[in-house]
């Protein structure tokens, strides 16, 4: 940084006995004192509540890529959240897994709590060895996991039909997705305590039960029945939508193509 000498005048100023403009002399003074030149001075942009209403900002939904909706635009799941986020998933291995692979790749730290560790470890030497973001445990062994804002931890229980009460519960930055391969006695309570739900195709008698307990349309009770492979009908309190899981070659090539049983 070039320092402005104080013992003569700088170039360009007025030299002793010349009558400075007050504005010269402030100028001087600011960069004698290193606060640099006085840029551009412009009017200040503003709005209208009014007009503040009509901007749009060409950005979507921040989070983990589901799959495609019916007019084949990315579905976002916003799983990495500052507030607790339960996730349900009535379904199969296969989604619950690339969800954990597209997780870590966002940056998310992945913990599995499984009772088939062998079911994960192909996954788990893919990603380097439980080093880059997805570590496996036994049912009751998940240890606290530091979540923060800068690394946000996703919890996958992979723990059968009755999943214990899990040690390691949602939180901040900390979300928790488990899954149920079918609708079990413990399902209700859990899709009660759930902000988001997903159900891949099950039985009819299955698909009533969930209509009765969701509020499920008619029409969607009874296309659960028949979902194809990967895809998975997500819901909230008040939105309902199907969406297809399309892996990518790397996917396939480490946990194959999609598929509703294990």
């Amino acid at each position: 940084m070039t320092t402005i000498p104080t013992t003569a005048p700088a170039p360009g100023a007025p030299g002793r006995g010349t009558q400075e403009p007050s504005g010269t002399r402030r100028t001087v003074e600011r960069l004698r004192n290193g606060l640099g030149l006085i840029g551009p001075r412009h009017g200040r942009h503003g709005l209208s509540a009014q007009q503040l209403d009509l901007l749009a900002l060409p950005i979507g939904d921040d989070g983990v890529v589901a799959g495609v909706d019916a007019e084949g635009q990315p579905a976002v799941l916003g799983i990495n959240r500052p507030t607790p986020y339960d996730v349900v998933l009535i379904g199969g291995l296969w989604t619950a897994q690339v969800l954990a692979l597209r997780s870590a790749a966002t940056g998310a730290r992945v913990a599995v709590e499984t009772g088939r560790p062998q079911a994960w470890m192909q996954m788990v030497h893919a990603m380097g060895g439980g080093q880059n973001g997805l570590s496996v445990y036994e049912v009751g062994r998940v240890p606290p996991q530091g979540a923060s804002a800068g690394t946000p931890v996703l919890v996958v229980r992979d723990c059968g039909m009755r999943p214990p009460r899990g040690r390691v519960v949602s939180g901040p930055w900390q979300s928790v997705l488990t899954l149920l391969p079918y609708l079990s006695p413990v399902a209700p309570r859990l899709l009660r305590q759930a902000r988001l739900a997903g159900i891949q195709r099950v039985s009819p008698d299955e698909a009533g039960e969930l209509g009765r307990t969701m509020g499920l349309s008619r029409t969607e009770v009874e296309s659960l029945p028949a979902l194809p492979d990967g895809v998975t009908l997500w819901c909230t309190d008040r939105d309902r939508q199907y969406v297809l899981t399309q892996p990518t070659d790397a996917e396939i090539g480490l946990l194959g193509t999609p598929r509703r049983m294990d």
